[in-house]
């Protein structure tokens, strides 16, 4: 019997003593004062053995390291001097940003109220260890910085809960990141780019201390481990290349090309009790049509001679970049042999009134302007029918699924790369976008201007005067009712005198033919080109094939 009892009682001992000698331990190790840390003994590193050097290895700058990386203390300098006030613009913006996020949850989970009680970020300001500048055929400017940070701050967060009052005290911050930022695409409006694309090349490493009610809760066993580990996913998995954070700078609208999103195909079928303009009681029609926003030269019908009732039945393809916005202008004019052309009439059709892939017919009456309340448009002046259909490239099918006035565009488009399913044989747009050219250099002038030729069509970029290095960012465009995996395209650079001279007055700088096999099947090419007939010319092409 003295012996179960004896039992029991050392059992009961056990399970209070070890409870209360873990509790007076924590106890110990968090509130005990540390000890005063030694400085450090520096020595020169030739000194150091191998495991002395394996330690301090990730520390050194990675100017040092690699030789891809630049040091920029002068950046740095910058930053520290700045800092005092970095610092305090920086917590602003995320005051701003959390406490709406915490207005959400006050009065709800019994939570009376949230509010940083102090939101400091510290006297020590991050450190950039190097920064690499990537070079890309894309139009955008990439880096990659090493940023280090050891701060020193003081953000306390207060939680009233019923009638307690937590405090969550955040210091003694330290991060390690390589991220890669792009800022793209360049624009010519300040700050000369749209956004700012920034991925980690790797996971980060995060440590801080956190004391929840002034107990350093970091150093419960096992806690600090499975935060850093947690954290560490959380950002990997937000940020980690492929993975981005998109930073809006400018509105896609300025500056930023909009890229087309579908082909316009319109049929011009006749005309209707046209005005008489000739002195012999007739008129000569034609039709020119083209889309609101391009610069393009606006298509042409054929001449009617003496006919007020014309027949044309005269098919077109326009390139579509906002169905929203945009609208057909078609004008009627009487031809002159001698002065300008009199003008029948004109009509507008928005193409938001248009369904994708379906055939619509107008017949318009004609008006002298778009002025609703101009007297002279209620003359008048006869119809115009014509045929449509908007057929939407395949990448942007779902977005016009219906009557285009029930979509609104989400953005320009920007950087975005064709998507394809394997139907590449249709109908589609070729796009050639010519970026630039490097080393040109003719023998007589350097006036470079770049000619594209494309089964018999010829189209001529920008002239950039003395120059051998011209930047043209010009695009031109191609619509072909088949995909063009057999076709060349030729491209060549061409000097032109400025003056009048009795020397050669155009010169070839070079010129490449591109197979267009692979552009058809990848969808999107970026590359650089060794110019034929060129010492040391190089040109710089994207070209796209897009799918209807």
């Amino acid at each position: 019997m003295m012996g179960l009892v004896g039992c029991l009682l050392g059992i009961i001992g056990f399970g209070i003593g070890v409870p209360i000698g873990i509790l007076i331990g924590f106890l110990l190790f968090i509130y005990k004062e540390p000890a005063d840390v030694k400085d450090p003994i520096i020595r020169p590193l030739h000194d150091l053995d191998t495991s002395s050097l394996l330690d301090i290895l990730p520390e050194i700058p990675s100017w040092m390291k690699h030789p891809d990386y630049d040091r920029i203390d002068w950046l740095n300098r910058f930053i520290s001097d700045m800092w005092p006030f970095l610092s305090k613009a920086i917590s602003g913006i995320i005051r701003s940003t959390v406490e709406p996020i915490f207005a959400e949850y006050t009065g709800k989970l019994q939570i009376i109220s949230i509010y940083f009680k102090s939101l400091r970020l510290g006297t020590i300001p991050p450190t950039i260890h190097g920064i690499k500048v990537v070079e890309t055929n894309q139009n955008e400017l990439v880096f990659e910085p090493v940023l280090r940070w050891a701060g020193n701050p003081d953000i306390t967060l207060v939680l009233n809960l019923l009638s307690l009052k937590i405090t969550l005290q955040l210091l003694d911050v330290q991060i390690c990141a390589a991220p890669r930022i792009a800022l793209k695409p360049l624009v010519p409006t300040f700050p000369c780019f749209t956004r700012i694309s920034m991925s980690l090349m790797e996971k980060p490493q995060v440590d801080f201390g956190l004391r929840l009610l002034g107990a350093d809760i970091m150093a419960i066993p096992g806690l600090y481990q499975y935060i850093q580990e947690m954290i560490s996913k959380q950002i990997a998995s937000l940020y980690l290349w492929p993975q981005t954070l998109e930073i809006p700078i400018l509105d896609g609208s300025v500056g930023a090309t909009k890229k087309p999103v579908g082909i316009l195909h319109v049929k011009v079928v006749r005309a209707l009790k046209l005005l008489k303009m000739d002195l012999l009681g007739s008129s000569d029609p034609y039709v020119k049509l083209s889309l609101s926003g391009e610069r393009l030269p606006a298509k042409k019908t054929s001449i009617k001679m003496r006919n007020l009732n014309p027949l044309w039945n005269e098919d077109f393809k326009l390139t579509v970049k906002d169905p929203q916005s945009q609208v057909l202008q078609l004008h009627v004019y009487d031809w002159e042999k001698v002065g300008t052309h009199d003008k029948l009439g004109m009509q507008v059709v928005p193409l938001r009134l248009l369904a994708p892939h379906e055939t619509q017919e107008f017949s318009l009456d004609l008006v002298k302007n778009t002025n609703p309340n101009d007297p002279q448009n209620k003359k008048p002046r006869g119809q115009l029918v014509v045929q449509m259909t908007f057929n939407p490239f395949k990448e942007d099918y779902e977005r016009f699924s219906g009557p285009l006035d029930r979509y609104a565009s989400n953005e320009s488009g920007v950087g975005r790369l064709p998507k394809h399913d394997g139907s590449i044989c249709g109908a589609g747009l070729l796009s050639v976008i010519l970026q630039r050219a490097e080393g040109v250099e003719g023998k007589y002038h350097n006036n470079p201007y770049a000619v594209i030729i494309f089964k018999g069509e010829k189209k001529k970029s920008k002239l950039v005067k003395r120059t051998r290095d011209p930047c043209w960012n010009e695009e031109f465009q191609f619509v072909l009712e088949e995909a063009p995996l057999k076709d060349m395209i030729h491209i060549e650079v061409i000097s032109k005198r400025l003056h009048f001279s009795l020397l050669r007055r155009k010169e070839s700088l070079g010129h490449v033919d591109i197979n267009l096999n692979d552009v058809v099947h990848n969808g999107r090419i970026n590359e650089k080109y060794d110019l034929i007939n060129s010492k040391n010319g190089v040109i710089c092409i994207e070209i796209r094939w897009e799918v209807t």
